[in-house]
């Protein structure tokens, strides 16, 4: 294949302003390309050379934040995870994520992904006293940390649920992004709170609503996989509700050391000597 290297990228930006009235529309930008130019560059050149008005979301520049979801070329993508020449076109296409309301251009509102998010209780829920000031920590094997791992790195970016067709069709489903969740906090081995979380799942707008489409785990930009996490709630409700679910014990607490090792002490060459 031969080496894209255009000297300019057109982009088309979705405009929309809710206070000045109108439909969202595309707005076209010419940006000159340099080698592994990401589209959040793209855009903050838009933004800091033609037009400052351009609204859109930032942060880390590094895939951790999850702030630059948008739909690029109509499919889901982390803008500063995204580089330009991926797309073998000097074209793009830049919408917000769709299944969520626009509050300005590229600008979405989260809120419905974080309500359902607190919804699932997204913390360990122990029966004992002490959690509200924890002096201690939980043993867990890696074994059991492998269990439910990959779910605990997910970034909240919301692109498993602008992906989802789903959500696209029922305001009221939970969302990939929350199950998953739901799933991580269940599993954990020091975790206590299955009672409460499984029944706000277990509802016609939660697991079994999903017909996994898999589009969630798709287009996830960390490759995590939430339809598995949901497929595996199912299944941990389904053996509830046939009595074959097993109450495992809660992880121990770690008891405090004993002896400690003395400290090394620190080389001379490294202390400033007092003169």
């Amino acid at each position: 294949m031969a080496e894209f290297n255009p000297e300019k990228i057109t982009f088309k930006v979705q405009r929309y302003n809710p206070e000045n009235g109108g439909a969202p529309h595309l707005e076209k930008f010419t940006v000159p390309f340099n080698k592994g130019m990401t589209v959040l560059d793209g855009l903050l050149y838009i933004k800091e050379n033609i037009d400052s008005t351009l609204s859109f979301r930032a942060s880390c520049r590094m895939g951790i934040c999850g702030s630059c979801g948008m739909l690029v070329n109509n499919y889901p993508h982390l803008a500063c995870h995204t580089q330009i020449e991926e797309f073998h076109s000097d074209k793009l296409t830049v919408r917000p994520l769709p299944n969520l309301s626009i509050i300005k251009d590229l600008v979405v509102d989260l809120t419905p992904m974080f309500s359902s998010h607190k919804q699932i209780k997204p913390y360990l829920i122990r029966g004992e006293a002490g959690m509200e000031d924890p002096n201690a920590e939980f043993a867990q094997s890696p074994q059991e940390l492998n269990t439910f791992l990959q779910f605990a790195y997910c970034i909240k970016c919301g692109i498993c649920l602008a992906a989802c067709p789903t959500s696209a069709s029922d305001r009221l489903f939970l969302g990939p992004q929350a199950m998953a969740q739901c799933y991580r906090y269940c599993a954990d081995s020091r975790d206590q709170g299955q009672k409460e979380r499984l029944p706000l799942v277990d509802t016609d707008h939660g697991v079994w609503r999903c017909h996994l489409a898999g589009a969630c785990s798709e287009a996830c930009p960390k490759g995590l996989d939430p339809a598995l996490a949901i497929q595996l709630l199912k299944r941990q409700l389904a053996a509830e509700a046939l009595g074959l679910g097993k109450r495992r014990p809660p992880s121990p607490v770690v008891p405090p050391i004993k002896e400690s090792k003395p400290k090394v002490p620190y080389p001379d060459f490294t202390v400033k000597k007092e003169k």
